[in-house]
Order: structure tokens, then C-alpha cells, then sequence
């Protein structure tokens, strides 16, 4: 029987290989996928839940470096807005298609890369939740904090009639790729002000958005325990002070991280509650992947689970 390498020894290929994509462009697409089905925590073509039909877009490959190729994608989602034909496009990077500038970009900042690998799983839980959930936007100022490719915002931006909603990430190039979709959708949003924005947790400028805005969103934010008192500070911070506001997260539980955020939370002075079953389409998802659907062969509910946990004064 053919032994499957050690899940270290993959890492370091698929990362090899995203470093080196120009020379792996020939490389069986197959082998690839076997490679990276072994270790991935994420659906198939991102889109993991599959809860918002999306298409890929064509876009010019004047920018490719590798003929037929280029380091980036649009998709096209279908939103049942009041224009049944409306379909809302983003921008993102191509699977494995890293390089040693984005790690530079990183080291500088202080970041990590996540947001610029994928839609991760739990965004577009929290993007169907907003949709589902628009009217509680309506005239409302929302901001997303490490927004990625700001999915759930520009999905609130264009759905809900939000008053603006500021889609934030900490990584530059991620906020490239923010500005590139919003203008890419004109008459989307209509008269909802959308800003997309450069934004560290722990950098000053976040005391000039003192308690502006209604709502917080954010996906995948609490992995990383060295960044937890920041967050917190930031949402006392920017949640407003007058009438209702709240903080909307999901998150895995990912071993403890999760729980110490709550107690960073509770340290804060904040109010929360969580749930594991707030809507039933993403936990018949989640019961069918736990059962053994193929289209997530490497499913853990302690890591691709996303919980619903809700942050109030």
C-alpha cells in the first residue's frame, strides 16, 4: 500500500509550490488537488458551505505572467436583490499563487497572509448570515474588521441600504483588492456609502472612528491569541456608545483560541452570548460534512465550524 506523506512534508510542497507557481503552471492539476485534499481545510473551489451561487468571471489576462495565466480571479455572486439579474463581482488572488513580497509585506505590518489566500469558509458564513439578515442594516453604519476580500461588507453594502459600511483589513494589498471589487460594481450599492480602508487594530487612527458605528462584523479574527487585546480595545472602541450596537463574529473554536477571546471579552467589560445553531441551512451543511460529504474531505468542526458569537456593551 502506498504510503501518504506526512501532512508537514504536503505544507511545505504546496507551499513550494506557491512560491515557484511560474514553474509548476504545467504541473498535472490533479496532482496538485490530490496534494492539497489531504491537508486543506477548505471546500472545493472556496466555496465550502456553497450557500451563495457564484460564477467565475471572465477578466482580461493583460497583467499575466505565465500565458493563460494570471495572479488574479473575479467571481460573480447571484444576490436576490429587488433586480433579479443583479450579480455583485469580487476580485481576489489565484489559489497558490504566493509570493516572497507578500511575506515581506507581512513582516512589515505585522500581519499574517490568510486574508489573502481565500473567501475563507466562516466569511462566507457571516456574508450569508448578513444577507439573510439585511434588514437589521437598514440605515445602519456598519464596519468590518479583517474583512479579507471584504465579502460580508460589500454583500451588506449592496443588499441592506446600510447608511456606509467601511470594509477594513490590515493588509494592504487585501485593501487593493477591496477598492478594485467596489469599483467594479457600479450603481450596486446605491446611495450606501462604501469605504474601503487600511486598518491595524492597534494603530491610533482608530480613536478618530470613536463610537461611529451600529454594527462590527468580522470572520476569522480570534485564531491568533496575541492579537485578542487588541480586538476587544478596538470594539469598545468603535462600537457606538448611544442606543443598541453590537459586535457580530464567526469564528471556529480552533482548540482554545476561541475561549480565551471570550475571556478577553469578559476583561473588557463587554457582554456576550454565543450560539452553535443559528441558521438551518449552514448546520445542514455542517451535518452533512460531519457524515462525511466528499466535497469537504478534511471537515473538523473545531476548525471549519464557524459559531455565531454576538459582543454587546
Amino acid at each position: 500500500m502506498e504510503q501518504i506523506p506526512k501532512p508537514s512534508n504536503l505544507r511545505w510542497k504546496i507551499l513550494r509550490q506557491a512560491l515557484l507557481w511560474k514553474t509548476f503552471a504545467d504541473e498535472s492539476q490533479s496532482q496538485s488537488q490530490e496534494i492539497i485534499n489531504h491537508i486543506s481545510r477548505k471546500g472545493k473551489e472556496n466555496q465550502s458551505f456553497n450557500l451563495i451561487p457564484c460564477q467565475l468571471h471572465p477578466i482580461s489576462s493583460t497583467n499575466s505572467d505565465v500565458e493563460g495565466l494570471t495572479r488574479d480571479v473575479c467571481y460573480s455572486y447571484s444576490l436576490p436583490t429587488s433586480n433579479p439579474t443583479h450579480n455583485l463581482l469580487l476580485f481576489q488572488r489565484r489559489d497558490n499563487c504566493a509570493s516572497i513580497s507578500d511575506f515581506e509585506i507581512c513582516n512589515k505590518y505585522d500581519i499574517d497572509n490568510t486574508g489573502l489566500v481565500c473567501p475563507w469558509p466562516s466569511e462566507e458564513v457571516l456574508a450569508y448570515y448578513c444577507l439573510s439578515h439585511a434588514d437589521m442594516f437598514r440605515s445602519k453604519s456598519v464596519i468590518e474588521l479583517g474583512a479579507g476580500y471584504g465579502l460580508a461588507g460589500l454583500i451588506i453594502a449592496a443588499t441592506s441600504e446600510a447608511s456606509e459600511v467601511m470594509i477594513t483589513d490590515g493588509n494592504p494589498q487585501v485593501v487593493e483588492y477591496i477598492q478594485r471589487s467596489t469599483a467594479a460594481n457600479p450603481g450596486a450599492f446605491g446611495n450606501t456609502i462604501v469605504k474601503p480602508k487600511l486598518l491595524h487594530w492597534n494603530q491610533e487612527e482608530i480613536v478618530t472612528l470613536s463610537h461611529k458605528f451600529d454594527y462590527l462584523i468580522a470572520s476569522d479574527c480570534t485564531f491568533f491569541k496575541e492579537f485578542h487585546k487588541d480586538l476587544v480595545r478596538t470594539v469598545k472602541l468603535l462600537l457606538k456608545e448611544s442606543g443598541p450596537s453590537e459586535a457580530i463574529f464567526f469564528s471556529p473554536k480552533r482548540g482554545d483560541s476561541l475561549d480565551k477571546f471570550l475571556e478577553e471579552i469578559t476583561e473588557g467589560g463587554l457582554r456576550y452570548c454565543i450560539l452553535e445553531k443559528y441558521d438551518e441551512r449552514v448546520w445542514t451543511r455542517h451535518e452533512q460534512f460531519m457524515k462525511g460529504d466528499q466535497s469537504w474531505p478534511n471537515y473538523e468542526a473545531d476548525h471549519c465550524y464557524p459559531l455565531l458569537l454576538k459582543v454587546s456593551r
